[in-house]
């Protein structure tokens, strides 16, 4: 009878199906028992009743998921839950996205709590425990492909992807942010908005480079990833009016960097902020396919303009403004990137 009740329901070579199998936070070892005979992965309740408390497994089950099959003997199921051998789910995180963004795609795969997410990644005491240096880990939040198991603890998740971006950030890196004066919060946030300004590989360091000389010549960077993340309520169409809006991130009236990440950065948009490509460039243009046109000269860009811009109309055209060097004045144009 013992030896009836320790063997699998079936054997390797009636190939049974796997089921997914969820154990409850605060379960009982008797529920798991019932769960595991209800879906006819063990012969007998007692039996394997007998077996946790030979092991003294009663309250050190973890709950989740796992995936188990009628071929397992009761031992190895055991020994899955004891180990908390859980099913892990890969969940992407791309380049670019917000701290809210992140959490949209965490709560849609029921890794987290979405509300629990969101209130840590701005508790500044929690923030300070990761060895970040900021009022909330935007930008921080590394952008790549995780395995994490459902209903994980937000603080875990968060902690996880801070520590990827704490791998990423190498000591050759972090040498080279001192070597160019600029702090790692301040590389991410340069990061950030490249991250937001092309989806072009090759392009990073030029739109970096444009970033650094406006930088050193104390021009507003003008980027209208800045102005948007600035918004209380962003409708989709970045209007006129916006480009006054008093936030701090409003990088059409405030020189320098904004006071931190727009978005989670990824390597290359990393790398480029600290290596800019060597020219003068102070402008660049979208050239409607994804590209843009790079210039140095105020008179260069705005004969970009006419060329890629000021064409018969196009769907969804872009607009900018920007200052003029020295002069101060604002000057708008319809269809700039």
């Amino acid at each position: 009878m013992i030896r009836w009740a320790e063997a699998p329901v079936l054997s390797e070579a009636d190939h049974p199906p796997e089921k997914i199998v969820v154990i409850p936070e605060g379960a009982t070892f008797n529920q798991a028992a019932t769960l595991l005979e209800r879906e006819e992965l063990i012969r007998s309740r007692w039996a394997f009743l007998l077996l946790g408390r030979s092991q003294e497994a009663d309250r050190k089950i973890h709950p989740g998921e796992y995936a188990l099959h009628a071929a397992m003997s009761p031992a190895e199921i055991l020994s899955k839950f004891l180990a908390g051998r859980v099913m892990l789910h890969p969940i992407t995180i791309p380049e670019g996205y917000t701290m809210n963004q992140i959490a949209d795609v965490l709560a849609e795969h029921h890794i987290t709590n979405r509300e629990e997410f969101l209130r840590l990644t701005s508790d500044k005491s929690f923030v300070k425990t990761l060895g970040v240096d900021a009022d909330s880990v935007e930008g921080y939040l590394y952008p790549d492909t995780y395995r994490f198991a459902r209903s994980t603890a937000a603080k875990d998740v968060i902690r996880a992807m801070v520590d990827q971006l704490d791998r990423v950030m190498t000591q050759e890196l972090k040498l080279r942010a001192k070597d160019i004066n600029l702090t790692v919060h301040q590389v991410l946030t340069l990061a950030s908005v490249i991250e937001k300004e092309t989806g072009v590989g090759n392009e990073r360091p030029q739109i970096s480079a444009v970033f650094h000389n406006r930088l050193k010549k104390s021009i507003p960077l003008q980027s209208d990833p800045t102005v948007i993340y600035g918004l209380p309520n962003f409708d989709g169409n970045l209007h006129k009016k916006d480009l006054s809006h008093p936030s701090p991130y409003n990088t059409y009236r405030w020189t320098g960097l904004p006071p931190g990440p727009i978005a989670s950065p990824g390597a290359d948009a990393i790398r480029a902020a600290l290596y800019p490509v060597p020219s003068a460039y102070l402008y660049f243009v979208s050239r409607n396919d994804g590209t843009h046109q790079f210039s140095a000269t105020l008179v260069e860009h705005n004969k970009a303009v006419e060329k890629y811009q000021k064409r018969p109309p196009r769907k969804a055209p872009h607009s900018q403004t920007f200052m003029v060097p020295k002069s101060h004045e604002l000057y708008h144009e319809e269809g700039v990137s």
